[in-house]
């Protein structure tokens, strides 16, 4: 049997591992992404046919100051991707912009912010999936399946942080693609981003500690 990493792509044969896959301890963790063992599917397993999805008008919501800047920040980096820098260069303005004017979240808690991003994996990325699949849109499908596995690996670390405490952080560097968005945790970033694809230079290595 075959067990895939959702987040990474990484196989776990077990014809050619020493250990079956449901042998693995829990706290095993893939070799690429970091991702923990949850995150494997059986390659047999099948993806249910989505069901079409029609946008109303009470569907639209107002985006708040934060998700504007999200929002502005992943066009750039979608466009630094694509080869349109000064595009790229024009949302990131937008995103600081937004950022600056985006007040303090008072709930910002590791329960709250856990709790968001399993709520994005298991309404918010389907929803935002079938609406792109029924247009058509492919630009639109590649950013929700890498914004899926960058949520996934998030809210995986977050659980861990959880468990772990400051340990899963001592001795260690943070460090976030730039494209994507992808956090790894490890001494040094990956070769190449698990995510997206884009070659080690591309990862910031975050100072300083994530301060939750």
């Amino acid at each position: 049997m075959k067990y895939i990493c959702v987040i990474c792509g990484f196989v776990y044969d077990e014809a050619k591992e020493p250990v079956l896959f449901s042998a693995l301890p829990d706290t095993w963790i893939c070799p690429v992404c970091g991702a923990r063992k949850n995150n494997f599917h059986a390659e047999e397993d099948k993806k249910k046919p989505q069901e079409a999805h029609t946008i109303y008008e009470t569907d639209l919501q107002p985006l708040s100051t934060a998700q504007l800047s999200a929002l502005c920040s992943n066009l750039a980096r979608g466009c630094e991707k694509q080869y349109k820098f000064r595009e790229s260069e024009l949302y990131t303005q937008l995103s600081e912009y937004f950022l600056r004017h985006t007040p303090q979240e008072p709930e910002a808690s590791l329960d709250r912010i856990t709790a968001l991003l399993k709520e994005d994996l298991n309404e918010g990325y389907k929803t935002i999936h079938r609406i792109a699949s029924d247009v058509g849109d492919r630009g639109a499908l590649r950013v929700c399946v890498w914004g899926e596995k960058v949520t996934r690996i998030l809210h995986d670390l977050m659980e861990r942080y959880a468990t772990e405490g400051e340990q899963f952080l001592a001795d260690t560097n943070i460090w976030v693609c730039s494209i994507c968005g992808f956090v790894y945790v490890g001494n040094t970033a990956p070769m190449l981003c698990p995510v997206c694809k884009v070659p080690d230079w591309k990862f910031e290595k975050i100072e300083g500690g994530i301060g939750l």
